[in-house]
């Protein structure tokens, strides 16, 4: 009796030889589309998106900028369309950061560890404007700055109209610009409240504040932005941490004592050294747990209103320009998110977010909390997510009312007035607001 394999084992190889001679001649390739059938992604959140497309890579940041969404990798930035996620440009890039608002919007992009920066139209990717000496840039709603320092160690900061071609003012602050580079660089401030599955810069950009404090060596240079002049250099001693707040310069100590630490809040409105206000037992957070009493963070807050702890252990938000308090909780609530304006608070038995409104001083909406509840505040919208089932909700901060509710486990990067952008992987969804 004859024996052997089946015949089909023998065109098979031959149909695979074939194949790959074609492909390797450029005569047929069939590979991307194999590859594309393989990497054929799942809708993030189901029919509620608009339009859904694969991006680049993992995005470092995305913003929503007037009709473009503008998406940083780590070496490149790329734009796509608004309206139907068609991608309008690419750019290599190491950072790109948003400055101003609506059709005055720009995208600043730069190199790591290269003096220099571009500023670019979001729309079509042009460049409007180029810098080759800068060594950081910040980008504001209204207005960008950059930080020049000469081989001497001499800087200057500059500010700029975000598509202006000419100097509002510049200002010379002295040899500080070796610990400051690229993109938003951290400033002594206040730093935003972040929320699982919502990306820390979903609300950039911000309005300039009205004074920034640039660190130099242990003190910080205080800049009215509003004059371009250094109106202040604060020297904090060893137990004091410096923050700027509402116009106000914050000088927070930390005593080790007894075991614990004793806290306390002192604003001044620069040049003036008297107090506008102050607090005893007022902890901002600005030390990790512990009886050493080291200040390592900025307090957490808005561009104005300050989250602290008062002695008793409640939490309160404060407006750092008079002190005034604007919310005190019960023992257990919790602020989730707060600007200027409106702050998420979970209930002491974590079954209810209520929404508070800082200028009326009362709550303007309720709902359930579900597990592991999460907010972040943008300026359009309050996003909520949760587990089990995965769960993002936006709604308008003052009433509560539902802008989207979708069930996704994607990453919320950018807000605005008409909808979000959410990212799972390698796909980018726009999910419009009803």
């Amino acid at each position: 009796m004859a024996s052997g394999g089946s015949p089909w084992k023998g065109y098979a190889l031959v149909a695979i030889v074939i194949v790959i001679v074609l492909a390797t001649t450029g005569v047929w390739n069939p590979w991307p589309q194999v590859w594309g059938w393989v990497n054929t992604s799942e809708p993030i959140a189901g029919g509620a998106a608009r339009w859904q497309t694969r991006i680049g890579g993992s995005p470092q940041s995305v913003s929503i900028v007037e009709d473009a969404v503008v998406v940083e990798y780590r070496t490149s930035v790329e734009a796509y369309g608004l309206t139907a996620g068609v991608k309008l440009w690419d750019s290599d890039a190491d950072w790109a950061a948003i400055a101003g608002d609506g059709a005055n919007a720009v995208v600043a992009t730069g190199r790591l560890l290269t003096k220099g920066y571009q500023v670019l139209d979001p729309r079509t990717g042009a460049q409007l404007r180029a810098d080759t000496e800068a060594t950081a840039v910040w980008t504001y709603r209204n207005a960008l700055l950059d930080l020049h320092c000469a081989k001497g160690g001499d800087c200057a900061l500059t500010a700029w109209a975000p598509r202006g071609t000419k100097p509002l003012w510049s200002v010379d602050t002295g040899g500080i610009g070796f610990v400051l580079n690229a993109a938003n660089p951290d400033l002594p401030d206040t730093r935003r409240l972040t929320a699982d599955r919502v990306d820390d810069d979903v609300a950039r950009p911000r309005l300039m504040p009205s004074l920034i404090g640039l660190p130099d060596d242990g003190k910080v240079r205080v800049i009215d932005t509003a004059t371009g002049r250094v109106v202040q250099i604060a020297q904090p001693a060893a137990d004091q941490r410096i923050a700027i707040a509402g116009g106000r310069v914050l000088t927070v100590t930390g005593v080790a004592r007894d075991g614990t630490c004793y806290y306390g809040v002192v604003a001044t409105d620069p040049p003036s050294s008297a107090p506008v206000w102050q607090r005893e037992g007022l902890n901002l957070r600005t030390a990790e747990n512990g009886s050493n009493c080291k200040q390592e963070n900025d307090p957490a807050g808005g561009e104005d209103v300050v989250l602290g702890v008062d002695p008793t252990g409640r939490e309160e938000l404060l407006a750092g320009h008079d002190g005034r308090i604007l919310w005190r909780g019960e023992r257990d609530e919790k602020v989730l998110t707060v600007n200027d304006n409106y702050a998420v608070i979970r209930s002491a038995d974590s079954g209810t977010l209520r929404g508070h409104n800082l200028s009326r001083g009362k709550n303007g909406w309720s709902r359930p909390a579900g597990e592991n509840a999460a907010a972040a505040l943008t300026p359009y919208a309050v996003i909520l997510t949760s587990r089990k089932p995965e769960r993002v909700v936006a709604l308008v901060p003052s009433s509560g009312r539902v802008l989207a509710d979708v069930r996704t486990d994607a990453v919320v990067f950018a807000v605005a007035a008409g909808g979000m952008i959410a990212v799972s992987g390698r796909d980018m969804a726009y999910l419009p607001f009803t």
